[in-house]
């Protein structure tokens, strides 16, 4: 197998390969394996089932030993491909406290971090997504005419 980069190797079922290929991936495409599942308030308000993490984002974990735990991210890295969150921490190896890394698919978005203006247009429906008024509300009813017999 090739050491760089490869965009063949996605179409691949071997897991060793789909390993190489979210290890060996630039940051733009790493970048992308950082989306997390939105709750089902956001799902419903956004149209949308999964969003990317950035900084100030109010998550709960899923899934592992922090499970059911919420707090707002502090950190997101996309080269490791890890989230660090403020109230999420362990004790080090010379008793210092250290930020545990999270991994994005374990992680649920429960509140945005709309600051940034990129993220306000990003989370906004399209119009191909917004529900579609049903055809009878929007014809207009009919006036009752006298007719002259």
């Amino acid at each position: 197998m090739k050491a760089e980069f490869s965009k063949n190797w996605i179409s691949s079922s071997q897991r060793r390969k789909q390993r190489k290929y979210r290890y060996n991936a630039p940051l733009h495409i790493k970048k992308k394996f950082l989306r997390c599942n939105l709750s089902k308030f956001l799902r419903g308000e956004m149209k949308r089932k999964n969003i990317i993490v950035i900084k100030g984002d109010k998550i709960r974990v899923m899934r592992g030993d922090f499970k059911n735990k919420e707090g707002k991210v502090r950190e997101v890295s996309p080269s490791k491909t890890k989230v660090y969150v403020e109230e999420i921490k362990k004790k080090g190896e010379k008793g210092k406290e250290i930020f545990v890394p999270l991994n994005p698919s374990n992680i649920q978005i429960i509140e945005l971090n709309l600051k940034n203006p990129r993220r306000i247009r990003e989370t906004k429906v399209p119009m191909s997504k917004r529900e579609k008024e049903t055809p009878e509300s929007k014809k207009p009813e009919k006036k009752e005419t006298k007719k002259n017999d």
